[in-house]
């Protein structure tokens, strides 16, 4: 496949990406396993370092948004959006000294097990503010920001997710005070690994940079979409790109031939 044509399959997986994360969250589900599959010859750290840029980019966009109407305690956020940029920071570079024989079949079964949790997952929406003292929403608070963003940055696929579920579940968040974090939060975490990879010159800017502006565009179709249709039917699109991905990694992975 020529440089050109693989480029242009990724920016379309980073418009795929934004377009549903903006609306149902886990872009980074559709995105990864393509960028994987792409770039088979690209060592795992740099191609997910590469893909560290457009998330950033889109998560960037969905926070401006979200500090409009989101009440925010600044000390709170700082202070977890600090550990999580060092958790990422750390979680990246334990990724660049792993070896890609381990961990192309690992992303794979992590992939897979996301796909299957996409599917049955339930709506947070209605889930009830929990009663926690203020020191125990900052020891959940505190290990949320860690363990994910560690995560983040070792993995990424379903960070949001995962702070968004740890913020309504442990925390005691309503679902939108929960995404207004997690979009925050997750720019830290982004932010920290795109740190971590570019200073080991593993971030392929000609790809990274195309990518960003289609993630980009990609959640502002999104966003207006949503407005306009709601969310609900996007979820078995997502789904089915998501599963095309991962089967397109899986070949790759497992030198699958037909």
């Amino acid at each position: 496949m020529m440089e050109l044509e693989v480029l242009m399959y990724l920016c379309i997986a980073a418009f795929c990406a934004g377009f549903v994360d903006a609306i149902a969250g886990g872009g980074g589900l559709i995105q990864t396993p393509f960028g994987l599959a792409l770039l088979p010859n690209v060592q795992v750290a740099t191609v997910i370092g590469s893909l560290k840029v457009p998330a950033f980019a889109g998560t960037a966009l969905a926070v401006r948004q979200y500090l409009k109407k989101a009440k925010i305690n600044g000390t709170y956020f700082f202070v977890l959006a600090a550990l999580s940029f060092c958790s990422a920071f750390f979680g990246s570079y334990v990724l660049t000294v792993v070896d890609n024989a381990f961990m192309k079949p690992l992303l794979f079964i992590i992939l897979l097990a996301l796909w299957v949790f996409t599917y049955i997952r339930k709506d947070f929406s209605s889930k009830r503010l929990l009663e926690l003292s203020l020191k125990k929403k900052w020891i959940f608070g505190v290990v949320i920001a860690i363990v994910v963003g560690f995560y983040d940055g070792f993995i990424g696929p379903a960070t949001g997710t995962f702070f968004i579920m740890g913020f309504i579940f442990l925390v005691g968040f309503d679902f939108f005070k929960a995404s207004s974090y997690a979009k925050l939060i997750n720019l830290a975490t982004n932010f920290g690994s795109i740190c971590l990879f570019a200073l080991k010159g593993q971030i392929i800017w000609k790809i990274a940079l195309p990518m960003a502006v289609c993630n980009g565009l990609g959640g502002y179709c999104g966003a207006k979409l949503a407005i306009l249709k709601g969310q609900q039917w996007v979820r078995y699109i997502f789904l089915f790109i998501m599963f095309i991905a991962i089967c397109r990694f899986g070949y790759e992975v497992f030198n699958i031939r037909f």
